[in-house]
């Protein structure tokens, strides 16, 4: 390390207790998607601190701070933090207001940002930077609560459930050459990352009669029985899914009737359709729909499926030998290197950020317990949240030194696969339909 660098990294000791403490507030204060408003003032909050320019109201509750403005035409570098976490109430830290929990690791993420700007805003420092830093944190990345996304959409408010995904849409990344993502990993320290799967999310209505459930069973039609024949069509479906597809369908019945002496009139399933590829998504999508199709023919209901974009797979993105070395120094060669066939199923939306622009991604451990259960925990907040800030601030001020000439070849070397804002967005919204059909 040079000494601008190992200035970095004590500046980051020095003020270690204050960056803990916004991440343990963040863990016991975890939002929702789209709703983050306290966790989005609370890093506004700190911004502002450091005397940087704030832009604020980004897809209702994301945040940029800038440094260096005024040499974004050189190079322009975004650290990315999420905001949002889950709704699982039985988790030790879930906040009371929200039933919410940070069992997905974004306020270590959130911490690691902040950090980095607590370092590289030293004025000799920044001075060395050719480029701006964006410490943009960004809402929604837990594709969850389908339905009172699609009110947000209705209200005009968002058009996209993902967080990135309306950011790109807003214009948000217009300005970014590259980005750099972390994420909180149970297998330790990594670098680098593979392919994930992509999906489009569907809410599906099933809409029969009411009619007493014990007088007159007769005269109604059974919304929930239709619902059910639609999910076990479905199951008997999964066998013409191709392993190599990895396609994940895993709906849930968030309303199955009103009273129990009813005949349900209304059925109503939220689902998640993934797959490794686009083609293989659409093709799970499809059999999703002739299945609840299926399910209301044979009841003779009414049936409404509502499809929506979700995220696009994420592309492999091998680590620069510079942040490599990095990496090796502030971990003592305790990390491994994600190699570019590594696949998991799920999703995440910095697919779609990869789709415009690079983005790297590393992963610090310190937790157990798994991601997205309520046994999840952070036991060793050096690595969570401190290391996550030097290793930010690092990667920032070797992409951005001697004339940014590390981001520039990243950027310069990259095929994004779109060529532009417009042709993503216009692919996006291929996939928004509303399908309706009557069986009554």
């Amino acid at each position: 390390m040079d000494s601008n660098e190992q200035l970095i990294v004590d500046a980051i000791d020095k003020r270690r207790d204050e960056i803990i403490e916004f991440a343990n507030d963040i863990y016991k204060h975890a939002e929702l998607g789209y709703k983050e408003f306290r966790t989005s003032a609370k890093f506004k909050e700190s911004m502002q601190k450091l005397g940087l320019q704030i832009e604020e109201d980004l897809a209702i509750t994301g945040v940029k701070a800038f440094l260096n403005p005024d040499r974004k035409n050189n190079f322009s570098l975004a650290l990315m933090g999420e905001l949002d976490a889950l709704r699982i109430p039985t988790h030790k830290f879930a906040y009371e207001e929200t039933k919410g929990a940070h069992c997905c690791g974004h306020h270590a993420q959130l911490a690691g940002v902040v950090g980095a700007a607590l370092a590289l805003t030293i004025p000799e420092i920044a001075d060395q930077l050719d480029g701006q830093i964006e410490f943009f944190a960004v809402p929604a990345e837990e594709y969850g609560e389908v339905e009172f996304k699609n009110k947000l959409i209705e209200e005009g408010k968002i058009k996209y459930g993902g967080g990135k995904c309306e950011l790109l849409r807003i214009g948000a990344f217009d300005d970014i050459d590259v980005a750099l993502a972390h994420h909180i990993n149970a297998k330790g320290n990594r670098i680098g990352s593979g392919s994930s799967n992509g999906f489009v999310s569907k809410v599906i209505r099933i809409i029969g009669k009411a009619s007493h459930a014990a007088g007159a069973p007769e005269e109604g039609i059974n919304a929930l029985s239709a619902a059910t024949l639609g999910l076990q069509a479905l199951g008997l479906n999964r066998e013409t899914f191709r392993d190599e597809d990895a396609v994940r369908v895993h709906p849930i019945l968030t309303k199955g009737g009103e009273l129990v002496n009813v005949v349900p009139k209304e059925a109503v399933i939220e689902t998640l359709v993934r797959g490794k590829t686009i083609e293989a998504f659409t093709d799970a999508a499809l059999k999703t729909d002739r299945s609840f199709k299926a399910g209301a023919l044979a009841l003779g209901a009414d049936y409404v499926i509502e499809t929506m974009p979700g995220y696009l797979p994420e592309i492999p993105q091998a680590f620069p030998e510079e942040l490599k070395e990095a990496f090796r120094e502030l971990t003592n060669n305790d990390f491994t290197e994600v190699n570019e066939d590594f696949h998991t199923n799920g999703s995440t939306d910095v697919g779609d950020v990869q789709h415009l622009l690079p983005v790297l991604t590393f992963n610090t451990g310190g937790m157990v317990g798994g991601l997205h259960q309520d046994n999840f925990d952070i036991v060793d907040e050096e690595t969570a949240y401190i290391l996550t800030a030097k290793m930010f601030a690092i990667s920032a001020y070797r992409l951005l030194k001697n004339n940014a000439v590390l981001g520039k070849s990243i950027k310069d070397n990259y095929e994004p696969r779109f060529k532009n804002k417009e042709e993503y967005i216009k692919f996006m919204d291929s996939f928004n339909q509303v399908e309706k059909g009557s069986y009554k």
